[in-house]
């Protein structure tokens, strides 16, 4: 469960390729956003059509990728 206390949320603008997991959305956060994926924030990318969208966080224990098909 994620926190919502001290959590800020990032929405990727534009569209991602939901063939990309942790490591590949955590670069994307770190080359274009200029912030680290693993300081706890919530990151949010949606796939091309809409349907999909991806999530990476980082707890204190390891990092999590959520998927919701909408």
């Amino acid at each position: 469960m994620i926190p919502t206390e001290g959590v800020r949320v990032w929405l990727s603008t534009g569209y991602t390729d939901m063939r990309c997991g942790f490591p590949s959305l955590a670069l994307r956060v770190q080359e274009v956003l200029k912030h680290n994926p693993l300081s706890g924030n919530l990151f949010c990318f949606r796939g091309k059509s809409g349907n999909l969208l991806k999530c990476i966080w980082h707890d204190c224990q390891g990092a999590c990728l959520f998927t919701k098909r909408l």
